[in-house]
């Protein structure tokens, strides 16, 4: 067996330029012949046939034409995927941005939204550019899950206007509180018709992927509601009614008027998207990277964003990301690389150069019923139940962002969020240097023994190079999460069995416990063994409730009864083989 404590100072970061080298680049410099270009284009197809009603939806919502929500998927799709730090990254319009957006609309215009998308796509650059976007990945877990929720919360609310097809009485407000007032208000002038079509959009996409989940949902559902509002006649709002359809034509690209007082007015806009696309785009990026086993350069990522979102406002576009539910789809339609991402954006396009007319059917019932499921699906049901389980000070985090997102701003849940994440670790740390002084932040050296006593430290020669026994010492938090995740991760790519050892942790949150979950699920599914040795309690119970124990993984007390298991498993399947 082969025994390593490493440091993670000690592994070699690549040079500057391998760093910012497109994934593209990558993928063709391994080979790239007539099979994989048809794998690509089988699943840039797929990704179109999602994208296509999504971008629109999402535009809508947004408070801009359809049309520019096709302009950002064609732009993003393909300087994203061309410039990329990810193999399977999908760039175009998200959800996610949908508050933001229309928020940036109504109080600068749309010159404000372009400037701030514009300026949020230097900043997007500047990061990547300075190797800043490390420290995204330092926002806490229930962080991140709590804003996803909220979002999804208020894009829904956003939606049940067109769901209902209520006719309000003013603007419709931006505030929840406020907007569920105005909708009560109008909830007696329902609309069945709109009712029945939306109601019918939501069945015909959840229906499909339950019981045929390879069909495009999405796509036959707009189709199918688009050819019964045309041939009946049917008394509601279509897109052509409501925007006069979307151009057969790509727009040029244009500057909109800058001034000095409108950039400053659109600053805290523009910001409010750089860390929102870094976040979206890396939180999908990894994504990806647990779905195939591939690593991503998050600072490369960054700066094609920021590239994308600058072209993406030049050509009249909203704000580009990577978006997780595109990229799952890119991969399991069984994409090789970024090409089948150009080639998806390439298809959109097709689509505007030649079927644009038909668009002008589509009623915005159907595209709202399609948000409304993309909002379920944005809600991570089972990682907020885990969450709220695992420990009072993660779940006062998870509901502080939500609640935050929700009532307040997505900025400003962020910022409150990572703070409270902050005190807590730190009011975790107090009570464990009370309890556990004889683990302390920085080991001192300590002379080498024999016998057993110097099994909890030093295993001693060994000579099977399957097994791999990796030791963390010190807090093992969301600050260090990605880190001591990346490490892992590629010692168990190239080892049967992974011994991890927490005895000299003293403690884990819960963003280190996902970490160790994705961990743990991609070693399963390589058929790689993972034992971790030496867990106290508090550190099991929080790894219990991330779902982290057998089978997927298995405890032993110390990495001594850990080799000798391994040992026995390999020795007896090598008997059989």
């Amino acid at each position: 067996m082969k025994t390593a404590t490493r440091e993670i100072n000690r592994v070699s970061e690549p040079g500057y330029v391998e760093l910012f080298t497109p994934k593209l680049v990558t993928v063709l410099r391994e080979g790239y012949g007539l099979a994989q270009l048809r794998a690509d284009a089988i699943a840039g197809l797929t990704v179109a046939i999602v994208a296509l009603p999504l971008s629109m939806a999402i535009a809508i919502a947004s408070g801009v034409s359809p049309a520019q929500g096709l302009y950002t998927a064609v732009i993003g799709g393909i300087l994203v995927s061309l410039l990329g730090g990810s193999r399977f990254q999908i760039g175009g319009p998200a959800g996610a941005f949908i508050v933001l957006v229309a928020g940036t609309v109504q109080a600068h215009g749309l010159d404000g939204l372009i400037i701030a998308t514009m300026i949020s796509g230097l900043i997007l650059m500047a990061i990547g550019g300075l190797k800043l976007g490390t420290y995204i990945k330092f926002i806490p877990y229930p962080v991140t899950v709590g804003f996803t929720a909220g979002i999804a919360v208020v894009i829904f609310s956003s939606q049940i206007k067109d769901l209902l097809g209520l006719t309000l009485s003013g603007p419709e407000p931006g505030p929840i509180l406020e907007k569920f007032r105005m909708i009560w208000a109008a909830l007696p002038g329902f609309d069945p018709v709109t009712v029945m079509l939306s109601g019918v959009t939501i069945l015909v996409i959840v229906g499909l992927k339950r019981v045929r989940p390879h069909w495009p949902g999405m796509l036959m559902a707009v189709v199918g509601t688009a050819v019964v509002t045309a041939l009946f006649g049917l008394p509601v709002s279509t897109i052509g009614s409501v925007f006069g359809g979307i151009p057969s034509s790509f727009p040029m690209p244009t500057l909109p008027a800058f001034t000095m007082a409108k950039v400053q007015a659109v600053l805290p806009n523009a910001i409010a998207f750089a860390l929102l696309g870094a976040i979206e785009s890396l939180l999908s990026a990894v994504v990806a990277d647990g779905m195939t086993g591939r690593r991503h350069r998050s600072n490369c990522e960054l700066v094609a964003q920021g590239v994308a979102n600058m072209a993406s406002g030049l050509f009249g576009g909203i704000c580009v990301t990577g978006t997780i539910a595109r990229t799952a789809t890119n991969i399991r339609a069984g994409a090789h690389g970024p090409v089948a991402g150009i080639l998806h954006a390439l298809f959109l396009l097709a689509f505007i150069l030649i079927a644009a007319p038909l668009a002008s059917f589509i009623p915005l019932a159907c595209l709202a019923g399609v948000l409304a499921v993309v909002a379920w699906n944005m809600i991570e049901k089972h990682a907020f139940a885990t969450l709220m389980r695992a420990s009072r000070g993660d779940a006062a985090v998870l509901m502080a962002t939500f609640l935050l997102t929700i009532f307040r701003d997505l900025l400003e849940a962020i910022v409150v969020g990572f703070a409270l994440g902050s005190v807590l670790f730190i009011q975790r740390m107090s009570k464990t240097t009370a309890i556990a002084t004889h683990t302390p932040f920085v080991a001192e050296d300590q002379a080498d023994v024999t016998g057993r006593a110097a099994a909890a430290s030093d295993i001693g020669p060994v000579t099977d190079p399957d097994i791999m026994v990796y030791r963390i010492s010190g807090v093992f938090f969301f600050g260090a999460a990605a880190s001591i995740g990346s490490v892992l991760d590629r010692i168990a790519d190239t080892h049967r069995a992974l011994i991890v050892d927490f005895a000299a942790v003293p403690f884990l949150d819960s963003t280190a416990a996902n970490t160790l979950a994705s961990l743990a699920s991609k070693a399963d599914g390589r058929g790689v063994r993972v034992i971790l040795t030496g867990t106290s309690h508090d550190v099991r119970r929080e790894l219990f409730a991330h779902g982290i124990k057998p089978p997927l993984v298995h405890y032993e007390p110390d990495i001594e009864k850990a080799v000798g298991r391994l040992r026995a498993e390999l020795s007896l399947a090598a008997t059989r083989s």
